[in-house]
């Protein structure tokens, strides 16, 4: 890699990580004017403090090239201005934030939850829990247990692809809705469930 896609690599990372920051947990507490679907407009962005060494043409790269396709940009309908927002993972409420309701388990057999091994004991009895954020995240995963939503959690579908779910009254998902844990560090092995 040469050094000048090296340092755009680095530049992308701290742009993203910096979007992150702002549009998933501390857009009021910066001074942005956030709508309730979570957009901001891009050149107020830019003229923050945190943005200043950054161009359109930059985040117009980090919300294509992502691969996680955190971010994503559209017109504002009245103004015709370019909004940016954060496709999930905010850590305060939106609103309008767009997610399509999952209510057929059958096109989302399985969703997987990502964590590590240190969390599995409180995971093991209380259940995964949204934390600090709005929902708990997964991913799209093999044929599985349905159970959960005829049992009256709610899942969604952000526009990237995640599956959230904000739990039950506490944020919690109880472990009985588990179909298998699985370690993958060091090495592959299934873990216990024992309720």
């Amino acid at each position: 890699m040469s050094s000048t896609s090296g340092k755009r690599g680095k530049r992308e990372v701290h742009l993203s990580k910096a979007l992150t920051y702002v549009l998933r947990h501390n857009a009021v507490e910066l001074g942005f004017d956030i709508d309730s679907g979570g957009f901001i407009n891009v050149e107020d962005l830019l003229s923050h403090s945190m943005f200043r060494q950054f161009t359109l043409d930059d985040i117009k790269t980090v919300v294509t090239d992502n691969d996680k396709q955190r971010f994503s940009l559209r017109e504002h309908p009245d103004s015709g201005k370019l909004q940016i927002c954060a496709n999930q993972g905010h850590s305060f409420s939106l609103p309008d934030l767009e997610l399509a309701a999952i209510t057929d388990a059958a096109q989302y057999p399985t969703v997987v939850h990502g964590t590590y091994l240190k969390n599995w004991e409180a995971i093991k009895n209380q259940g995964l829990s949204r934390m600090n954020r709005t929902h708990v995240h997964f991913a799209q995963g093999e044929p599985g247990e349905s159970g959960v939503i005829s049992e009256g959690l709610s899942f969604f579908l952000s526009k990237n692809g995640v599956i959230l779910c904000p739990g039950d009254q506490n944020g919690f998902i109880h472990p009985r809705y588990f179909k298998q844990v699985i370690q993958t560090r060091p090495r592959e092995c299934q873990l216990i469930i024992s309720m």
